[in-house]
């Protein structure tokens, strides 16, 4: 698959998890792709350090995963990766980088990938507790480098693809978003998320840049595995409020995402969909696209993962479950109902 072959895109957190696939998934395209993260090497003084806040263990991550990892991964697809050490809480740090870009690639960027998120071991530590038993600064660890980072990643790209009049923005929100999943700051942060897309698809419509929403499904990265664990530990009460999280059906792994992201940015009416939340599994049933293993996950408004989720003992037969789509306005409507 060489259909992104010189097109320049920048995928922003992109030393592990769903970033890393999204990197390697436009590097099997062809694509030139440009990564950022604190993370260099594993060489620890090359890690840019991390504002102090009550989650200090985000400090004493564990979890591997460097910019140079993912280098080599994306380059061994079949890409050709640069990868620059970014901390995107730094606003001229993020020009600079823009910059960087548009001095290497004559000003060409096809492609943004707004999916920097700093926040996940915020949310598995304050997991359980509702908002108000944190400090305030749990809002910034999940939002600051996240939400706000897209706003400002935004900016600059913008700034580049207008001059071509052409280029995608791709915003990596999530289904908490519309519905209750890790708490408060989370929901809102990815609620802003796709009302940031939208309102800058208006404004960008004009310079033929289309700004899209996505939505992975249950995303199986590092740190989510880390987080089931955490989950499957917890009594039997807990366990049965989480069942999603316990035996990692349907779960979606990073480069689905990628191969997803690849496809559709290779599509040349990509603008019919600018403004839009777009779900990862269901664009990748339109594009036929698979996973590594030659699996599709279904959409998580599925009958085919509504109903298993629901019922256990019918993930076996799940096959035998069509994969009708629930419309969205009775999905939104039984959340309103869960919430009163």
């Amino acid at each position: 698959m060489t259909n992104l072959k010189g097109k320049v895109a920048l995928v922003t957190g992109a030393t592990r998890g769903i970033g890393k696939g999204i990197a390697i998934g436009l590097g099997e395209a062809g694509a030139t792709v440009y990564i950022t993260g604190r993370t260099l090497t594993n060489n620890r003084s090359s890690e840019f350090g991390v504002q102090s806040s009550e989650f200090g263990d985000i400090i004493n991550d564990n979890i591997s995963g460097t910019l140079l990892e993912t280098q080599a991964a994306v380059n061994e697809a079949g890409g050709n990766c640069i990868a620059v050490q970014v901390d995107h809480g730094d606003d001229e740090k993020v020009r600079l980088l823009f910059e960087r870009i548009k001095n290497e690639q004559n000003g060409q960027l096809d492609i943004l990938v707004n999916n920097v998120f700093s926040g996940v071991k915020a949310l598995s530590n304050a997991y359980g507790k509702p908002f108000w038993k944190h400090d305030p600064s749990l809002w910034d660890s999940i939002n600051n480098v996240g939400l706000r980072s897209h706003y400002v990643a935004s900016i600059f790209a913008a700034r580049l693809m207008s001059k071509h009049q052409q280029g995608l923005i791709f915003t990596i929100s999530s289904w908490g978003g519309l519905s209750y999943i890790f708490g408060a700051a989370y929901g809102v942060g990815k609620a802003a998320c796709d009302r940031l897309a939208a309102d800058m698809a208006v404004e960008l419509k004009a310079d033929n840049i289309t700004s899209i929403s996505l939505w992975p499904g249950i995303m199986g990265t590092e740190q989510m595995f880390e987080f089931s664990q955490r989950i499957n530990e917890q009594d039997d009460d807990s366990k049965a409020e989480n069942a999603t999280f316990e035996d990692y059906y349907n779960w979606e792994t990073p480069l689905f995402t990628g191969r997803v992201i690849a496809a559709l940015a290779a599509d040349n009416n990509t603008m019919k969909s600018t403004g839009k939340v777009q779900i990862i599994a269901e664009l990748a049933k339109r594009y036929k696209i698979v996973d590594e293993k030659d699996n599709r996950p279904v959409s998580l408004r599925s009958l085919r993962f509504l109903l298993p989720s629901a019922i256990p003992a019918l993930k076996q037969y799940a096959s035998l479950i069509p994969d009708i789509k629930v419309p969205w306005f009775i999905l939104k409507l039984t959340m309103l109902q869960s919430a009163s």
